[in-house]
């Protein structure tokens, strides 16, 4: 699917929607909610520009977002100015990115999703005990990247059988590790084979695999099963909304779009509808999609679980905020010991991600 398509020859159609059925949870996982959340901070806190390395997240609207306020978003350290304010982005950066930053920003804020820094700790802890480490992930992915990275002479990385098939013998312990939004029909045969090479395999006590992936993932297992067609709303370039997509598909769905707007949706569309949104896609789009789809008996939710996962913001973005607090309230004449905490919880990031737009 192309991901600019003639907005002309995108509309579902008028009344022949006769219900959604939306997916809960979607949208949003923690770590995108922190990264998103930690960035604005940034643009608020800090005279443009604002430098990204890599995308925040992979979503073409928090990117132009973002973009509109003034962040740059690059793809090497050394194309940021020294002594400019960079942010790291929420899919993990590889130990040298993270040391260049720091030599060369003014203010540096790691937003790596802790669920990452978790697979970060465990490669390093692996290789560190003379491990080999087979790693699940998809070639060239930014989290894939970054993870390889932290010990790159000690990890193979894979993505099917055929080339766990292909790994050579080894006489060292092996570990197995996972990038953080892979499906589980992504990582389960592979898994599986490798425990079959390596009957000994060291894994986690913990998945690896991103708790909102597998709920998301989850709720579109049904909805393929109630509904003519499925919506997936994220872009091309984010993982886990497209192992939705795969998956809608997989469990006998053959009507399913992916699109990155409302703009996408396609003619034709009708019966039951259903709807969810990648871990990296604000809910703005959702609520436009169901706007322009027009169900005719209105939208049934369809939930899962209840998702309650919060990650505080990055250290850094912590300190920012005291200071602010503390300063403000001693200019206005305030009690430093009287005055109420912030909560990060109360204002959601894609209610941030709105308010860029004023």
């Amino acid at each position: 699917m192309s991901d600019d398509p003639d907005p002309a020859e995108a509309s579902p159609g008028s009344g022949a929607v006769q219900q959604v059925l939306l997916a809960e949870p979607r949208g949003f996982c923690a770590g995108v909610e922190m990264a998103i959340k930690a960035l604005a901070w940034m643009v608020r806190a800090f005279p443009t520009p604002v430098y990204c390395y890599h995308e925040i997240v992979h979503n073409k609207l928090v990117v132009r977002r973002f973009e509109d306020q003034g962040v740059i978003f690059v793809d090497d350290i050394s194309e940021v100015p020294v002594g400019s304010p960079i942010m790291l982005s929420a899919h993990g950066s590889a130990p040298e990115v993270v040391e260049a930053a720091r030599a060369r920003g003014s203010y540096v804020v790691d937003s790596v999703c802790p669920l990452v820094t978790k697979v970060h700790h465990e490669v390093k802890v692996r290789a560190g005990k003379g491990f080999r480490i087979v790693y699940v992930g998809h070639n060239g992915h930014e989290e894939a990247v970054g993870t390889m990275a932290v010990a790159p002479d000690a990890i193979d990385r894979v993505e099917s059988v055929d080339e766990v098939d292909a790994l050579p013998d080894t006489d060292q312990p092996v570990a197995l590790l996972a990038q953080t939004t892979l499906s589980h029909r992504d990582w389960e045969g592979v898994a599986v084979r490798v425990k079959e090479r390596f009957p000994e395999v060291w894994t986690p006590g913990r998945s690896d695999l991103c708790f909102a992936t597998t709920n998301r993932q989850a709720a579109i297992e049904q909805l393929a099963h109630r509904c003519d067609a499925i919506v997936v709303i994220g872009s091309a370039n984010s993982s886990n909304t497209v192992a939705l997509e795969k998956l809608a598909r997989a469990e006998g769905c053959e009507v399913v779009h992916r699109v990155n707007s409302a703009a996408e949706l396609p003619a034709g569309l009708s019966g039951v509808v259903g709807v969810t949104a990648g871990a990296s896609a604000p809910e703005e789009l959702v609520e436009e999609v169901i706007e322009r789809l027009a169900p005719s008996q209105g939208v049934e939710l369809l939930v899962v679980t209840d998702e309650d996962e919060y990650f505080p913001p990055p250290r850094n973005i912590r300190e920012l905020q005291a200071a602010i607090e503390n300063s403000s309230t001693v200019l206005l004449g305030g009690s430093l010991l009287d005055r109420p905490g912030m909560d990060d919880r109360i204002l959601g990031a894609s209610d941030v991600l709105a308010s860029l737009q004023s």
